[in-house]
């Protein structure tokens, strides 16, 4: 090379193609539109404005002071462990081998690790959708291709076309991803659809993850909670479940939640989460341990709470000139639709500037989810609702 020559510049910094590919959050793209704003009423988050109990901090605060801050197992200190197997057992009324079960650095790591052991670039993987995009972009993030299987409003309530996830379900398929009850929509699967959607995953070889986020907040009276593939699964089956202590726990920021997998898997477990987050503050694991062994009253205080702002939400929401409200079986949102609104973020912010409400975007959930919107009723201030609602309908006519 001529010494008077420039040598070429290096490329741009840049990630990997897959990493380049994913959208932001349009979620926190309204939310940061409004943040900080004390005229805007935010019910764009999927929590509660609630504090976690006290009790469960008791038990964090009691853990700091006797000074249990040092390393623990990859898989969660085996008194969690066995917690949660008894708490899986009290529940879902059959056994859980501890050595089934890890506590993981939240629900939403969890399923990162679901991902990491499951999926490999070129893979399929089958989700119902309109979904949480997390559960979307993470086997994106690893290569894989996703077909979306969407639900449909029938009788004005949410609904599986279960021939068409079956159909969807091909033995090239690696993997279904399920969440029930749903988040947008709180769609809750149906008992009936898990001989079925379990016999044909099991006779093609498709792992199932489920995420089971929301499986206590369910608006029926008469159940603990959501149908459940554990209930019915052989310890061997394919199947991943995921689940937090962030929903009926009030732990959203502790980051806290369990995975329930095939014995086959364990030691490859402990790997991946070694070289993930290694394992959980200490504090942590005892606040989820005394949630789970103690928490059930506060969980149906939670309900009844939920299910009461639902109604209040979901009645108002119908008075108001073109709104349409679908039922759902359990959750804590309100997934609904105004009339002629086809673009819901630019809807969305739109709430924020000009009325001062917060609500998530539907088409941050995928593209099922375009001109709806969700918004989280986890309110203990049934007037905060209405309020939120007055200003929809002022805006509206």
């Amino acid at each position: 090379m001529d010494a008077h020559t420039a040598p070429t510049p290096p490329p741009s910094a840049q990630p990997r193609p897959a990493i380049q590919d994913l959208g932001g959050s349009l979620i926190r793209e309204v939310a940061n539109a409004g943040m900080g704003r004390p005229d805007v009423l935010p019910f764009w988050f999927g929590e509660s404005d609630q504090p976690t109990p006290q009790f469960i901090r008791d038990a964090a605060i009691a853990s700091l002071a006797s000074g249990e801050t040092f390393y623990s197992e990859n898989l969660g200190r085996p008194w969690l462990r066995e917690g949660i197997a008894a708490y899986l057992q009290r529940l879902h009324g059959r056994g859980f081998e501890v050595g089934r079960i890890a506590a993981v650095a939240s629900g939403d790591m969890g399923l990162m690790l679901a991902n990491q052991l499951l999926v490999s670039p070129g893979d399929r993987v089958v989700a119902v959708t309109p979904l949480w995009p997390n559960l979307l972009e993470m086997p994106r993030i690893l290569g894989a291709q996703v077909e979306r299987v969407p639900l449909q409003v029938r009788d004005g309530r949410w609904s599986l076309d279960l021939d068409r996830l079956l159909e969807a379900l091909t033995p090239e398929t690696r993997m279904l991803v399920l969440n029930s009850p749903n988040n947008p929509t709180g769609w809750t699967l149906d008992e009936a659809a898990l001989a079925p959607i379990l016999a044909h995953c099991r006779q093609r070889g498709i792992w199932i993850l489920s995420d089971d986020v929301y499986e206590r907040l369910v608006y029926d009276p008469v159940a603990r909670s959501a149908p459940s593939l554990l209930r019915h699964a052989d310890a061997e089956d394919r199947i991943i479940s995921v689940n937090s202590c962030s929903k009926a726990w009030l732990m959203t920021g502790w980051r806290m939640g369990w995975m329930v997998v095939p014995p086959a898997l364990e030691a490859a477990l402990g790997k991946v989460i070694e070289y993930n987050f290694s394992c959980i503050f200490e504090p942590v694991q005892r606040a989820a341990a005394t949630a789970l062994a103690q928490g059930e009253a506060h969980i149906a205080q939670l309900r009844a709470g939920l299910v009461e702002t639902r109604r209040l939400l979901s009645g108002a929401l119908r008075a108001v000139p073109g709104v349409e409200v679908p039922e759902a079986g359990g959750a804590m949102y309100v997934f609904f639709r105004l009339q002629g609104q086809d673009d819901s973020l630019a809807l969305a912010k739109r709430l924020v500037r000009e009325a001062g409400l917060g609500l998530a975007p539907g088409n941050a959930f995928g593209p099922e989810g375009r001109g709806w919107l969700r918004w989280c009723h986890a309110t203990s201030d049934g007037e905060r609702l209405l309020e939120g609602v007055r200003r929809l309908e002022r805006f509206v006519r």
